[in-house]
């Protein structure tokens, strides 16, 4: 895996920087990011939601951020992005898995998850993305591709970290 990660962190198509956020989360993108904000409904309340994202070596890359009312939201929080996620994407199926960002909590078990489905245009995406949290703090992090190798998801995830 060190070898898939320093080779990646030499490609030219990937310029790794590091991006901090609210809550003391740590992060590295492959490229300069982009910034934004917007509402949405989340949980059944509307959240502002900060995000950063770029594209690079034929994937998009970005990480959102809620900041909620209080910690006793998030699990419900955490349920409903996921769920918005993958109805947004029309997914024809996922795969979950534990997922362990340096620091993150513990509640809700912070996850990983793989899921091929259809871009607005109809063509075939590929996400992988995870969800997190540190207190009152929900991170999304996720990659839209035709195809996410290892290469690329492995120092992408692997670089969250709550300081």
């Amino acid at each position: 895996m060190l070898s898939s990660v320093l080779l990646a962190a030499c490609s030219p198509a990937l310029n790794w920087r590091e991006v901090r956020f609210d809550g003391g989360l740590k992060a590295l993108l492959p490229c300069k990011p982009d910034h934004g904000s917007r509402q949405m409904p989340l949980a059944g309340k509307m959240v502002e939601m900060q995000m950063v994202g770029c594209e690079a070596a034929g994937a998009m890359f970005a990480v959102a951020h809620v900041e909620l009312d209080d910690a006793s939201e998030v699990d419900a929080a955490q349920t409903a992005w996921q769920a918005a996620m993958l109805a947004n994407m029309q997914a024809a199926g996922s795969q979950l898995e534990t997922y362990k960002p340096k620091g993150a909590a513990t509640a809700p078990k912070p996850v990983r998850l793989t899921a091929q489905g259809r871009r607005a245009d109809g063509k075939a995406v590929v996400a992988q993305g995870a969800w997190f949290s540190q207190g009152k703090h929900l991170y999304h992090a996720v990659i839209y591709a035709d195809k996410v190798g290892a290469d690329v998801a492995e120092p992408y995830f692997s670089g969250f970290e709550f300081q």
